[in-house]
């Protein structure tokens, strides 16, 4: 059963986990390997999974492969966290991946903001507009550039239809803006530059982040989560920089080693999602593969495959 508003709005104030795109060895999509990822994130408490999100190597993906992972995910999330499907490219591409997610049992869409060179602020709005009417779920703006400034920000915020905004510019004082005037609207602001970033979002009043670490070590993106939620600032720092190596690596060659971290790292776990597609960074840098095979056996995660 689809999610409420309420449940969608409780959802975003928690992790959005954004799976990766597993493959096999011909290169072919291979959905049924997020099963281990999956039951590891719900066991871990995350609170939303997004499927098509740019850790899921969305715009590396053809349009085919994009619909069949909108049409398979759903189920095997199977409710236990809700699901975010995430939506773009050409309006037509966008409303048709709306509706696999609509009839699969996802939750919410996520749309991507339009990667056109020429691309209009009231463009966006009937984009907005057009991808809610095709899909009927509760909308999420992903955000990644802002210089359409803050009046278009918040009237695409004020749209019917919209729960969140996952906010991943790091202008954090245009953020607070953007709250406080739509304070009375109760769409949620999330944090859309991973766990780092979290707290001083939060401290603008947005609630929730979204995360990539949580397809290798879900539990240390829930005990951030914890931490923020009971104004433990000090917990969530101190947490934050046990991740800190991990998310270095994935800043790497201008982030282009964002997935590439994250599919080496369940390589080294005995979970194989295959390479990051071009251009993605892959393989990593022998040096950036030494200081992740260290970190994970810090981190027991070879060991714990193991046992």
């Amino acid at each position: 059963m689809t999610k409420t508003r309420e449940e969608c709005l409780t959802a975003l104030r928690g992790i959005s986990g954004i799976l990766v795109t597993p493959y096999d060895r011909d290169g072919a999509i291979a959905p049924a390997a997020l099963e281990p990822i999956i039951a590891r994130a719900a066991k871990a408490g995350v609170h939303g999974l997004t499927v098509n999100g740019n850790t899921g190597e969305f715009y590396s993906l053809s349009f085919a492969e994009a619909e069949r992972m909108q049409a398979e995910v759903p189920g095997m999330v199977a409710g236990r966290a809700a699901v975010i499907a995430g939506v773009g490219r050409s309006i037509v591409e966008a409303e048709k991946l709306a509706r696999v997610a609509k009839q699969a049992g996802a939750d919410m869409l996520m749309v991507h903001q339009p990667p056109d060179p020429f691309c209009a602020p009231r463009g966006i709005k009937a984009y907005l507009q057009r991808v809610a009417e095709a899909g009927e779920l509760p909308i999420v703006l992903y955000l990644r550039n802002d210089s359409m400034g803050i009046d278009r920000i918040v009237e695409l915020a004020s749209l019917p239809g919209v729960v969140g905004v996952k906010w991943a510019t790091p202008n954090v004082m245009l953020l607070a803006q953007a709250v406080r005037r739509t304070a009375h609207l109760g769409v949620n602001w999330t944090c859309g530059l991973a766990e780092p970033w979290a707290p001083p979002m939060y401290g603008v009043g947005a609630r929730g982040f979204t995360s990539g670490l949580i397809n290798v070590v879900p539990e240390r993106s829930v005990t951030i989560h914890a931490a923020l939620e009971r104004g433990d600032l000090a917990a969530a720092r101190e947490n934050i920089e046990a991740i800190d190596p991990f998310e270095v690596l994935r800043a790497q060659e201008l982030g282009g080693a964002n997935v590439s971290v994250v599919k080496a790292a369940l390589q080294l776990m005995g979970e194989d999602a295959g390479p990051a597609r071009p251009p993605a960074a892959w393989p990593l840098t022998p040096e950036a593969q030494d200081t992740l095979v260290q970190l994970l056996r810090d981190w027991g995660l070879t060991a714990r495959k193991a046992a």
